[in-house]
């Protein structure tokens, strides 16, 4: 009867190992991108090129258990280097005070993800709308697994305030932010 019990947990522990497993987000194949209203009119749009995360993916559940990520401030890209430089003072981000964005995930709850975000060193809970694209093997036998959010939040519930009235009674940026990630990871060996 023990050993009955002792292969069971054994065999429960090599399946389980087989179908859950620590993914690295992959740079080359994931995304981290934002739109802000400009003059109210038109959305600029822009990217972090330099972040990192880990996720724990369960492939016989096609579920994402857990998420961290890590974003370089540093390394915002709008496509116009003014416009960058003046987003990494200490009018925006002000990267040398808070060089980091950190994202922990919570719980998914269907196609909602819940998490903590933090910018400019304030943490807020954030709901994302949730996109589970799976897991599958490439064509050099590496087990990838991918998903998606996207949310909006404000940027002055971060204490990112500055801004500029223009003629019309509007003003230069938007305080939403729109923000779509996408995601690939690579199964750690």
């Amino acid at each position: 009867m023990i050993n009955i019990k002792k292969i069971a947990l054994v065999t429960f522990l090599t399946v389980s190992a087989l179908f859950a497993g620590t993914y690295n987000v992959d740079p080359v194949h994931s995304h981290i991108g934002f739109k802000v209203k400009h003059l109210m009119i038109s959305n600029v749009k822009g990217q972090f090129d330099t972040y990192s995360g880990k996720f724990e993916y369960d492939e016989k559940t096609n579920t994402l258990k857990s998420l961290s990520g890590v974003i370089k401030v540093s390394s915002i890209n709008t496509g116009i280097e003014k416009r960058d430089k003046h987003l990494r003072s200490d009018d925006f981000f002000d990267v040398k005070k808070y060089p980091e964005i950190t994202f922990v995930l919570s719980k998914i709850d269907d196609d909602i993800a819940y998490g903590k975000l933090t910018i400019h060193g304030i943490t807020k809970e954030v709901k994302m709308d949730f996109e589970n694209g799976g897991s599958v093997t490439d064509p050099w036998g590496n087990k990838r697994a991918g998903f998606a959010m996207n949310t909006k939040i404000s940027r002055k519930d971060y204490s990112i305030m500055w801004n500029n009235v223009i003629e019309t009674g509007g003003v230069v940026v938007g305080d939403k932010i729109k923000i779509n990630i996408e995601i690939e990871g690579i199964l750690e060996k």
